[in-house]
């Protein structure tokens, strides 16, 4: 394969060198690989940026075919979780801070329907939108560390128990606190969180007068509870994301850990660039 254009979505050489290890389920010589990994790893980041589909590849990335079967290998390896796992410990040090946070954030979103979506897609009353929902746990930070995708009906509370039990696996056992919205009012979302070590705090919004008055005049920020608010807007950057395009859960899972990897290197390669 010969020299190609540059799309935006590219992986820098400072990215590369970092997430090479990561993708590299086989040896870089190995008989049967036909196509450069680091063009595979461009192409899926350029369909889950631009939101295209997989036969509108451009021509000169590898064919996608190809590039959809290493896809699917790096999502049943979890590479991309091991990768913003690893960045998210990274960038926490860097910022002084301990690698695993003792707090986190719960919240969810509705992606809207496609014919794709299949069973999944479901009617979210409170959002008023068939769909199927995300949910997902972010340290103070905003940094992803748990996220789970069910259909558009099951409340936000109902995934507490598990958003509970994948953050202490993916922090150790550090979270003790979880703020989540007032969707999560009640006794049973607090024993759920309970269960895992996790008091479990519920955000509600300022009813004060000076808080209304503010309302009016445009959007007011729930504190804490706008963390999680922007990192699924860095999320929604990244079209492939806008909707439910999946006909699988753990795919669109999977796209979700792709895009913030590519978020946090984003991030983390500067920092590395100074402290050369």
């Amino acid at each position: 394969m010969g020299t190609r254009k540059s799309y935006p979505s590219d992986v820098t050489d400072e990215e590369w060198a970092f997430a090479a290890p990561y993708l590299s389920l086989l040896r870089e010589d190995a008989g049967q690989r036909a196509y450069g990994l680091r063009d595979v790893f461009d192409a899926l980041r350029w369909v889950v940026r631009t939101g295209a589909q997989w036969r509108y590849l451009p021509h000169d990335f590898p064919p996608w075919p190809v590039v959809y079967q290493h896809s699917r290998r790096w999502l049943a390896a979890v590479r991309f979780e091991a990768m913003t796992h690893d960045l998210r410990e990274l960038l926490r040090i860097a910022g002084g801070r301990a690698p695993s946070p003792s707090a986190v954030i719960l919240d969810g979103r509705t992606l809207q329907s496609t014919p794709e979506s299949g069973s999944r897609a479901a009617f979210d009353g409170h959002k008023m939108r068939n769909g199927s929902k995300v949910h997902i746990a972010v340290d103070t930070l905003g940094h992803l560390l748990a996220l789970r995708v069910t259909t558009g009906k099951d409340q936000e509370r109902d995934q507490v128990a598990g958003l509970s039990a994948d953050v202490q696996e993916a922090t150790g056992q550090t979270v003790a606190l979880a703020y989540a919205e007032q969707g999560c009012t009640g006794p049973q979302p607090v024993a759920d969180a309970g269960a895992h070590g996790i008091t479990l705090r519920v955000l509600k919004p300022d009813r004060t007068k000076k808080a209304q008055k503010a309302k009016k005049k445009g959007f007011v920020l729930v504190p804490r509870r706008w963390v999680v608010e922007r990192s699924f807007a860095w999320m929604g950057r990244f079209r492939r994301l806008a909707r439910d395009f999946e006909r699988l859960s753990e795919t669109l899972a999977g796209w979700h850990w792709s895009a913030v990897t590519a978020l946090l290197l984003h991030r983390w390669i500067p920092i590395t660039s100074l402290g050369s």
